[in-house]
């Protein structure tokens, strides 16, 4: 059973945790309490095996493809994390015997993982054990450990084998080569291994430390090793009250580090160096460690991002809390080759793959919190515009056409062929989205745009910004299909935002973004020739400017752009939507589990039925208000209501993508309870009671649109005009919320109540921004009343 009000003084709305164990229901907190720093991710699985348990540990950006028809993904590296514990002889297991006082939990503050409970053997022996661990943010390669047992009802013996286990597989498929095994010192094991297709080395390492009763003992453990496994054997007589406490500390290291750039690689000399490494983290031992890694936290993440909510519901500040602590630890901040997963490094979904839930879902939040590792994300698309430019050319088009899901940048399109079961052929469902869902070359020219608002980086733009939205804009002037009878450019055969309906004609959010993507690349090709001429020339050669810009011109404004109905205000989500057949949806929209609808009917069915995914005029209605550029039109507040009464009702949110857009589209509009009820719904997604929810990983888009709701909904920034836009419209039940964001280079602090909101600019120089129709110039600080909030 889930928990989330254990914490308590300084730790109020900072600990989730789980007061009851069920070896049927592991997946959710091993996903929702996963550590990490960008770098690695270690999934919380028991220290002790359970049939159902999902063992997962990955190093960003070690991509392999196991078989000739698999598609490359993160491999799941060896096992650290496991203990095998014996009790009297006997295998320990929470299974049998009795288990009371158990609770696991994630302390997000100090990003630390504890579990305790008090045991009773099935022989009558009782010990309590405590379990501790971390992912260094201060040490990028370090994970710690820490187990603390005690016998509560005399003697016992207590055993346990410890080391590491690459006898991994990602859901059976192997991506490792037979490696080299060595134990140094009788206390140093180190495990090395290579990926079977892409070649990269990884270099695992463990060691231990024990203390027995308060003072570190000296024990030669018994040295063991079999295929792709290495590890020791601990035993121990316990008598009653005795304290045995191991510490094991393990480091990983691989040959696509980027310290592995710089004097060229061997390895060897990464393996002395990595064993080097532990033998000092090993003098300085776990609380010593644990200590600068939650320090940094302290200065890293929580004092840089100041967020705190003063709600009713305590879950609110936890839930934003738990969405930076997932941030932070899904962003490979160290390495611009590298992206975030849709389920970031806590489990096996989507093989590791980034889709367009970083640019429109994800990416905000570093935009406005922290800019650098915004860049580096943009960088990681950047670096990805060869593989984009290949799959571009392989379907007949040119310029810049970004897979749909990406791994390495060098690997191109990733998207598997086949998916679930049809429950009408019983056969596999053919995915269409690598082929046909390509509004994500246009997201990724938003998520350009939006970071040079918010930051005014020129250098950014001219080493890449510039020629990412250049060579996408030539895409889509390939991929626009003349239509002579109604003279204008369609995009046929395409899948929007919402994917239960695929190969539709004109979707509304594709062409309209299509559209921005030209109009923003004519933007910047008039900008960068007045600013920076010689840069001009050449990305003019690379890129044949002249020809490309004459092309954007010209079909700019025939692109046909879906306009709302004048009976409705309604813009047709795509060219059928309208006419197709209209069904009770209360059961699916009413339903326990998302996507109950495929058990009814297959995907063509459900392509011909009135109903949605998730949400596809609603957020290019989001998206549109943030532009500011010539020819792009703005909808006002009067067809964003329309449409959102039209398609919310047919939405399911199958898609944890749907509801963050929903609620700040609901708070806009002024149904400011409905989006507080949509943002309970978004916390669910992860923290909510259902127990199988996360079991293939957390759902990093929803996390990033906890943020959002929050800063775009309920604290009403917004990018409109060019300026800052703030318009706060807390809900009934928040007394007070707080947070940093920057804007062109400055921090402002942002405190806002029901009646009055704060700015504060933490620096010098002044900025400008625009509150409830007025604008305001700040320097220091100053303060503005909160207008009334209608429909609440």
């Amino acid at each position: 059973m889930l928990d989330y009000s254990r914490g308590e003084g300084e730790l109020e709305n900072w600990i989730i945790s789980e007061t009851g164990f069920s070896e049927s229901e592991l997946g959710k907190c091993e996903a929702i309490m996963s550590l990490g720093n960008g770098y690695m991710g270690l999934r919380s699985s028991t220290e002790e095996p359970y049939l159902q348990e999902q063992r997962n540990f990955f190093i960003n950006g070690t991509f392999n493809r196991s078989e000739q028809n698999e598609v490359t993904e993160l491999p799941n590296l060896a096992d650290i994390v496991r203990l095998d514990i014996r009790v009297d002889g006997e295998r320990f297991s929470l299974e049998v015997g009795k288990t009371s006082d158990y609770v696991r939990q994630l302390n997000l503050k100090a990003a630390e993982l504890s579990r305790s409970f008090v045991w009773i053997s099935p022989k009558g022996k009782t010990l309590s054990f405590k379990f501790r661990r971390f992912v260094s943010l201060e040490h990028h390669h370090l994970i710690a450990f820490k187990m603390e047992v005690k016998s509560l009802s005399g003697d016992v013996q207590f055993a346990f084998d410890s080391g590491i286990n690459a006898q991994m597989t990602n859901s059976g498929s192997q991506h490792f080569l037979e490696g080299e095994r060595r134990v140094f010192d009788n206390r140093f094991l180190q495990l090395t291994q290579t990926t079977n297709e892409s070649g990269i080395d990884v270099i695992h390492q463990a060691t231990h430390r024990v203390n027995w009763n308060g003072k570190e003992i000296d024990i030669e453990p018994e040295m063991d090793m079999e295929r792709r496994r290495v590890w020791l054997n601990y035993a121990f007589d316990l008598q009653e009250q005795d304290v045995l406490t191991i510490e094991k500390l393990a480091t990983v290291h691989t040959s696509r580090d980027k310290e592995n750039l710089r004097g060229g690689y061997e390895l060897t000399k990464m393996q002395n160096g990595a064993m080097e490494e532990l033998k000092q983290f090993a003098l300085k031992g776990y609380e010593k460690l644990f200590e600068l890694h939650q320090q940094a936290w302290q200065e890293k993440v929580w004092n840089l991002y100041g967020f705190k909510v003063d709600s009713e519901k305590g879950i609110d500040e936890l839930a934003i809390r738990f969405a930076i602590y997932h941030l932070t630890i899904m962003a490979p901040a160290h390495d611009e080759r590298m992206g975030i997963a849709a389920k970031a490094l806590s489990g096996e979904g989507y093989k590791g793959h980034a889709f367009w839930d970083t640019e429109i879902f994800i990416l905000p939040f570093f935009i406005f919190s922290n800019p650098e590792i915004a860049k580096s994300l943009l960088v990681y698309r950047y670096l990805g515009l060869e593989g984009a430019r290949k799959k571009a050319a392989v379907h007949g088009y040119k310029g810049a056409m970004y897979p749909w899901e990406m791994a390495w940048p060098e690997d191109g399109e990733v998207t598997p062929e086949w998916g679930d079961i049809d429950v009408v052929t019983g056969k596999q469902s053919k995915i269409w989205s690598g082929l046909i869902e390509h509004h994500i070359s246009a997201d990724i020219a938003f998520a350009v745009y939006q970071y040079e608002q918010a930051t005014g980086d020129q250098e950014f733009m001219d080493a890449y910004g510039y020629e990412m939205v250049f060579d996408t804009a030539t895409f889509w002037t390939s991929r626009l299909e003349w239509s002579r009878l109604k003279e204008r450019y369609e995009i046929n055969d395409v899948i929007g935002p919402d994917e239960y309906k695929e190969h539709v004609n004109n979707n509304a959010f594709t062409n309209h973004m299509a559209h921005f993507n030209l109009k923003l690349a004519i933007r910047y090709y008039v900008e960068s020739k007045e600013s920076n001429p010689e840069l001009f020339k050449k990305l003019s050669e690379k890129l044949d400017l002249e020809v490309a810009y004459s092309e954007w011109q010209e079909k700019a404004d025939k692109v046909y752009l879906p306009e709302p109905r004048k009976e409705d205000l309604v813009i047709p989500q795509d060219d059928a939507y309208f006419g197709l057949e209209q069904i009770d949806l209360s059961k699916y929209r009413n339903q326990a589990k998302v996507r109950t609808i495929y058990r009814d009917y297959n995907s063509e069915q459900i392509n011909e039925l009135q109903v949605t995914k998730q949400a596809d005029v609603l957020v290019l209605l989001y998206l549109l208000e943030q532009l500011s550029i010539s020819g792009i039109r703005q909808f006002p507040e009067e067809i964003k209501k329309a449409n959102f009464d039209f398609y919310e009702p047919r939405t399911l949110h199958d898609s944890s993508l749907s509801t963050a857009t929903h609620a700040i589209l609901a708070n806009d509009i002024g149904y400011s309870n409905l989006a507080y009820s949509l943002f309970q719904k978004s916390i669910e997604i992860d923290l909510g009671e259902r127990m199988d929810t996360s079991n293939d990983g957390i759902h990093a888009a929803a996390i990033g649109g906890l943020w959002k709701t929050a800063v775009f909904g309920f604290a009403g920034i917004r990018i409109r005009q060019g300026q800052l836009s703030i318009n706060p419209k807390i809900p009934r039940n928040w007394r007070f919320m707080e947070f940093n964001i920057l804007w062109q280079g400055q921090i402002l602090h942002l405190a806002i109540g029901k009646d009055l909101f704060t700015v504060t600019v933490e620096g010098p120089g002044k900025v400008a921004f625009e509150a409830f129709g007025q604008m305001f110039e700040c320097e220091n600080s100053i303060q503005i009343p909160v207008q009334a909030n209608l429909n609440r």
